[in-house]
């Protein structure tokens, strides 16, 4: 049995596959991004997260042969890296184990762990990709200066628009209006008591305001339009960077697949972040997701104990996606 978890800012994902691509269990928890919910939060969430796959399954956590546990901003602090590492071992009760980025999960399931690159755009976002043994990642520097194209992205640029037009610095669209009446703001300036204290600036809540974005834009709002035509264009900036990092040859064409919110069923980005890779002819064939992010992560523990699933299973995989 493999063991795979896809941890995220607002949500984390636990899923256990057997070796013949089996699904034995499932549960979905809280966000485990420790800048948020802090390390106790995340130890609380994995612990029940795999509890309720082990309960589900009835099975002790010695049945796990591999776990692959990939968690947001791994990686991404030395100290904190530790000591998140650490805490998995606790959760699990045996070192059969690996931790990383989020990105790899959706990096494995998307593309079933084949070369290629995947686009994450959610609460945050990034671009990972593999091509034989070479690994690259770019974007993903966090909220305050990066996670360009991510909801949070797209929520702030809507923001920052409406505060524009509030002041007449740009002229009134939907967007305006959407704002107020979504938020119930009396004065245009009770957004900074709305997103400083009762959202209190945290990066996921402030996010789920994107919806706002896309819904003016939808209304046709042009400079609504234009945000989401700007993250688009960031997230195949991403794509275009860690194709280079992975020394890819020039004339060849390198699959990219997506996860993500905002390329869901109702996410706006699917449709210009096509068109902005079609603007590079000959370099890129994007393919739809293959598995859930959680499936890829267990399909990745897998693959990391030397076990990795033949074509049968990843279709029977596949199949329960």
């Amino acid at each position: 049995m493999f063991l795979g978890v896809d941890g995220g800012g607002t949500k984390t994902a636990f899923a256990l596959v057997d070796a013949q691509g089996q699904v034995l269990a499932r549960h979905q928890d809280g966000g485990a991004y420790h800048i948020e919910v802090g390390m106790d939060g995340v130890a609380a969430v994995l612990r029940r997260g795999v509890d309720a796959l082990l309960a589900e399954a009835r099975v002790p956590a010695s049945a796990i042969e591999f776990a692959f546990f990939g968690l947001p901003a791994y990686g991404e602090d030395r100290v904190l890296e530790k000591a998140l590492h650490a805490l998995v071992g606790t959760v699990l009760g045996h070192a059969r184990y690996a931790c990383g980025n989020d990105m790899v999960c959706s990096w494995a399931g998307s593309l079933a762990c084949q070369d290629g690159i995947s686009v994450i755009a959610g609460t945050g976002s990034m671009a990972y990709g593999e091509v034989g043994a070479r690994q690259a990642r770019a974007g993903g520097w966090g909220e305050l200066f990066s996670d360009e194209g991510s909801a949070f992205w797209i929520a702030r640029e809507g923001l920052a628009l409406f505060s524009r037009m509030s002041d007449g610095r740009a002229p009134q669209g939907p967007l305006y209006a959407l704002v107020r009446a979504s938020l119930e703001l009396q004065d245009d300036l009770d957004l900074c008591a709305v997103v400083y204290g009762q959202l209190g600036g945290a990066r996921s809540r402030v996010a789920q305001l994107s919806r706002l974005v896309s819904q003016a834009a939808a209304a046709g709002d042009e400079q609504a339009r234009a945000i989401l035509s700007a993250a688009a264009l960031e997230l195949a900036r991403m794509v275009d960077a860690v194709r280079a990092r992975l020394e890819v040859a020039p004339h060849s064409v390198l699959p990219v697949s997506y996860t993500g919110g905002l390329f869901g069923a109702d996410g706006p980005l699917l449709e210009p972040f096509a068109q902005a890779l079609a603007a590079r002819p000959g370099l890129y064939q994007l393919a739809p997701p293959r598995l859930a992010p959680v499936l890829g992560a267990a399909l990745y523990a897998a693959r990391s104990a030397g076990r990795a699933l033949d074509a049968q299973a990843l279709a029977r995989l596949a199949a329960q996606s």
